[in-house]
């Protein structure tokens, strides 16, 4: 297609517009073996961040989670769950079922946190936190029953225990003040024991990946590892005890939070980093932070195809020459146009003209190149992050073959066209030895949080039955 803008010029002024587009989209083309060696890299952060004295400066933290075990089909019962993380937030009445291998969302409620909690005092927030609980309860006919409770509570903090969580800071426009540096499992029970008229059982804290994990173990007991990659990205898995140096005990395993988002933070990825990351990280902001998501994350991949294109229109290689107003703009080109546009060329028309841009066929088959290259890095990115941990469980059980299943969620792995197919044919080479099957999530933050509260309680009876 390129060559049909080429062969009309008989003063070869354009013959080189194939290899002028190549030299900007080469640099996102990662070979096999530059995979192969991002996943060396990130083998030796993960050890660094498992160290007991090394995790303080690792790029990968590998937070434990004190998650000990994943479904085994035995839990059942009734949960409530509780997913905080931006200005609204969900309570859940989840049922599993044991017999039928199932988890159920029974109802769920929605509640708004007004601008004026988000910014008062911690106090005031799980006050009103509990105050929604109350109604939910009362709605569902649930009053008087004391149920476990699966927290998830999207912001950084440093997990003590399952049960003990302490805030390390406030983000997604929360300043709430008496909470960071506090337990926030203990400040929502004070909240409930205030009003007095209702309690709750145990409380699991749980981040979305281990939810994720946790919300496709019930259906698929060898599921091991859980992915998101939608707005962020990141991953968690099960790892030996003995090598988790940070918590005491050498038996059995403990699900760990990696927080692969944070690769490359120290400078390690900077040899694969193209210009357009580097100009997205700098106008991000957080500069220096979250390296690998900038490269592969639904937040960032609209904005490096946006840079691409004006690049590419500043060379007048593209939209002959003359940027819209709309490509100029930062943010405007959104990462839902990727998946759009590659799902089909008259996808790509309609959006070229609703940026305002002077097309032809063959700008809008550049454009489906230039967003096919750079979804196709992410994927492979995330198969080789992937790939690593997938050979790291099975060198730990010292496996000649691992047969695994990753439980998945986010919109890039949901909407876009070839993602999933790209990610698992790389995974298959990078990871050789490992048979891995991938399973969407159902409602991680919901069922999944559940299921880790419900786990929890198992090991708690199993744990109480031996001691008796």
């Amino acid at each position: 297609i390129l060559s049909s803008r080429v062969q009309p010029d008989p003063s070869g002024s354009e013959t080189c517009v194939c290899l002028q587009v190549e030299k900007h989209l080469e640099p996102f083309r990662l070979s096999l073996e530059k995979l192969q060696d991002v996943s060396a890299r990130l083998r030796k952060d993960m050890l660094r961040g498992l160290g007991k004295h090394a995790h303080h400066r690792a790029a990968v933290k590998m937070l434990p989670t004190f998650v000990r075990a994943t479904p085994d089909g035995t839990e059942k019962g009734d949960f409530l769950a509780l997913d905080l993380g931006g200005t609204n937030f969900r309570v859940l009445h989840v049922r599993v079922l044991e017999e039928e291998q199932r988890v159920l969302k029974m109802d769920s409620q929605i509640c708004a946190i007004p601008q004026e909690i988000m910014l008062g005092t911690g106090e005031k927030l799980f006050d009103h936190i509990a105050a929604c609980l109350a109604e939910f309860l009362d709605s569902q006919k649930l009053r008087g029953q004391t149920l476990p409770l699966g927290f998830t509570f999207s912001f950084p903090c440093e997990q003590k225990e399952i049960d003990k969580s302490i805030l390390i800071r406030w983000t997604k426009g929360f300043n709430c003040s008496g909470v960071e540096g506090e337990d926030v499992v203990r400040l929502l029970k004070e909240a409930i024991h205030r009003r007095g008229d209702y309690d709750i059982g145990s409380v699991a804290m749980v981040n979305d990946t281990v939810g994720t994990m946790m919300s496709c173990g019930y259906r698929d007991q060898s599921c091991e590892i859980g992915m998101i990659i939608g707005t962020g990205t990141n991953a968690c898995y099960m790892e030996e005890m003995k090598n988790v140096k940070r918590v005491e005990g050498e038996d059995g395993r403990m699900c760990i939070n990696t927080e692969w988002g944070g690769f490359g933070d120290d400078g390690s990825l900077k040899d694969i980093l193209t210009e357009f990351d580097e100009e997205v990280d700098k106008t991000s902001i957080n500069p220096g932070v979250h390296t690998f998501e900038k490269m592969i994350s639904g937040m960032y991949l609209g904005e490096i195809v946006r840079l691409v294109l004006l690049k590419l229109t500043e060379e007048k290689l593209l939209f002959k020459g003359c940027p819209s107003e709309a490509l100029l703009t930062p943010g405007s080109f959104e990462t839902k146009f990727i998946s759009e546009i590659e799902d089909g060329l008259e996808n790509a028309k309609k959006i070229l003209t609703k940026l305002a841009l002077d097309w032809d066929l063959v700008d809008a088959c550049v454009a489906r190149l230039v967003c096919d290259t750079v979804s196709s890095r992410s994927a492979r990115l995330c198969a080789a992050a992937l790939a690593t941990i997938a050979n790291r469980i099975r060198t730990n059980r010292g496996l000649d073959h691992l047969k695994t299943t990753v439980g998945v969620d986010g919109t890039v792995y949901r909407k876009h066209p070839n993602f999933s197919d790209e990610l698992q044919a790389a995974v298959r080479l990078l990871a050789p030895k490992c048979d891995v099957s991938f399973l969407i999530s159902e409602d991680g933050s919901g069922k999944g949080a559940a299921m880790v509260t419900a786990v929890a309680q198992r090991l708690a009876l199993h744990c109480m039955l031996n001691f008796l």
